[in-house]
């Protein structure tokens, strides 16, 4: 039997949905957990780690952590998976087959969607995939929801022999409000009990498992319609609305006791009864949901008339002033908040990556780039990316290009280069470089080993030689696994010295075999790694005024009188502009002293 209340003596605390997601995975007796980092999503896992009961770790990428949740569950731990968005498509495979051979203890699968694209390159509902993959889906609306919702969605995993998809989007995963915490519940590991005819999906099998899903999909649009998790608040029955997650709360603060709401904290198996309970007792019907019409059409599949996307954007976040504009509603008195300056983002100061990119923006080559803080290497001034797709398909698109280019013009093909960050790699880079090999394509890969994965706030990975709970680990290297694929010319270059990056660059693409060029340096901002040197100053007398050193986008480089200055408590002594320096006008500063 699924309970929805809680219980227990309960603490308030202020919270983030993802820190909220972590306590009650805690409460909930989770014994282990996996996740591959990415914004919204981090910091799930980062404050699991901190429960010493949960056995947590980062794998190399969202498929490896749901197929390694997946045998934990089925082992018999009630355990939790993370992943943003755009890693649940790496994991769809182990997902879809998940569905059909059910769990053993409790599995949560979470997808942190990203509205807005604010550190995406798309803004996919993966509602979408809880009806793809006949999964339970359950969306909470605020922290406290977060902690509440995922302890029932352990017991609903259960109840069922199910995983749920549990999903958040950035504004909850990343918004704080106050939360009534509770004790943890042991719970026992459950015995694993060997099933081939469930847990080997061959053919025949899974056409068993398929109607046997069916069944629980039946049972759980029954449960929908009677959780808490679903439930009506009563207001003027003249507008009646229908929305999850974090479109709740704009809802309300827009309409107040001017309408009645259909909360749906399990929008998926869609609870159809209640739904026409609902819509019987009001006036008019409104779904107001982020991205995709999921709501709304399934409400018109069940042969209601409502509105939604006429009057709402399908594209980006909503708020309560974008509700309110599109029921006409907004306040003309509102004051409109003065825009900002933009700033284009750029690598900060001592960024290893940064002479790679001066480098490649000066030859005549495609760069295929990959997602990480390097994707910042397409903007100007270096312009030195063409193409940014997803996690690893800087290296299969490079083998692409290669082979286009080497069809079109055999006697001189064009060149392409990839550029992939270690963590990167090591998610999804490693097994196109191994087809650049098997193929014999004669494709350049830069990977640029910073020794930790940064853009997602400094995660360890199989290079940085430390697990997610501080002890070493192995440490993977670049160069050993370029040579086990049979790759010859591997070269490692230090990324502040310019020349050495154009020599080995040059020499690389000189070569018409696979080559790979490892730029090992650590982040500028890692702590136990980073090395700052004396900083760097303009000598004002000799400058030219030409603006060169400009071309390297440090954030410690400014104008000022036509003149070219450095601000020293921003400058990490990396020694990049004084490289590019022409007139040798930029020197450092010696130790303990003063410019």
């Amino acid at each position: 039997m699924v309970h929805d209340n809680t219980g227990g003596i309960r603490l308030k605390s202020l919270m983030t949905g993802n820190e909220a997601i972590a306590r009650g995975a805690w409460e909930a007796g989770v014994r282990f957990a996996t996740a591959y980092p990415g914004t919204p999503s981090t910091e799930i896992l980062e404050n699991i780690a901190g429960y010493d009961e949960i056995h947590s770790q980062w794998s190399v990428n969202e498929k490896t952590a749901l197929e390694t949740a997946l045998g934990g569950s089925i082992a018999g731990l009630r355990t939790l998976c993370a992943m943003k968005h755009v890693g649940l498509n790496v994991a769809a495979d182990p997902l879809f087959s998940s569905a059909y051979m059910g769990v053993n203890a409790g599995l949560v699968i979470i997808t942190a969607d990203d509205p807005g694209c604010h550190s995406s390159q798309n803004e996919q509902d993966n509602r979408n995939y809880a009806k793809a993959a006949k999964l339970p889906l359950i969306e909470p609306s605020n922290s406290q929801e977060a902690l509440d919702y995922i302890k029932i969605a352990f017991e609903l995993s259960e109840a069922y022999r199910t995983p749920v998809l549990f999903r958040i989007t950035t504004r909850l995963a990343h918004g704080k409000s106050t939360v009534a915490v509770g004790e943890r519940v042991e719970v026992e590991p459950r015995e694993y009990v060997r099933d081939v005819s469930r847990f080997v999906l061959m053919p025949a099998q899974a056409r068993a498992c398929h109607i046997a899903l069916e069944d629980r999909l039946a049972k759980l649009e029954d449960y929908a319609c009677s959780t808490q998790l679903n439930r009506v608040e009563w207001g003027s029955r003249k507008l009646g609305i229908i929305c999850s997650g974090v479109a709740y709360h704009y809802a309300h603060e827009v309409f107040g006791e001017e309408a009645s709401y259909l909360k749906l904290g399990m929008s998926y198996p869609f609870p159809k009864q209640l739904v026409r309970d609902f819509a019987a007792e009001v006036d008019r019907l409104v779904v107001i949901e982020e991205l995709d019409p999921f709501i709304e059409d399934a409400v018109r599949a069940i042969g209601i008339e409502v509105e939604g996307k006429s009057l709402l954007p399908r594209v980006g976040e909503l708020d309560s002033s974008i509700v309110a504009r599109a029921f006409g509603k907004a306040d003309d008195e509102t004051p409109v908040p003065e825009k900002v300056t933009g700033r284009p983002p750029m690598f900060c100061a001592g960024c290893p990556h940064r002479g790679v990119f001066y480098e490649l923006g000066k030859l005549p080559v495609v760069i295929t780039g990959d997602i990480g803080c390097y994707t910042l290497g397409s903007l100007p001034p270096f312009a030195a990316s063409d193409t940014c797709i997803c996690m690893g398909a800087s290296i299969s698109a490079g083998i692409g290009f290669q082979k286009a280019f080497g069809i079109m013009d055999p006697e001189n093909p064009r060149r392409a280069v990839a550029v992939i960050g270690d963590s990167t790699f090591y998610h999804s880079g490693m097994t196109g470089l191994l087809d650049a090999v098997y193929n014999g394509v004669g494709l350049v890969t830069v990977i640029l080993d910073n020794r930790i994965t940064a853009m997602t706030g400094h995660q360890e990975n199989p290079g940085s030689g430390y697990a997610l709970s501080g002890q070493t680990a192995p440490e993977a290297k670049p160069e050993e696994i370029a040579k086990a694929f049979g790759i010859k010319r591997v070269a490692t270059v230090d990324p502040y010295d310019l020349a050495q990056v154009k020599k080995t660059l040059e020499d690389s693409l000189a070569d018409p075999h696979p080559s790979v060029i490892v730029s090992r340096a650590p982040c500028a901002l890692l702590k136990r790694a980073a090395v700052r040197k004396p900083p760097y100053y303009v000598d004002q007398d000799a400058c030219r005024k030409c603006k060169v050193c400009l071309k390297v986008a440090c954030p410690a480089l400014y104008v000022e009188d036509g003149k070219a200055r450095i601000d020293a408590a921003v400058c990490v002594g990396c020694g990049i502009c004084a490289q590019v320096c022409r007139f040798g006008t930029i020197k450092q500063i010696e130790k303990g002293g003063e410019n």
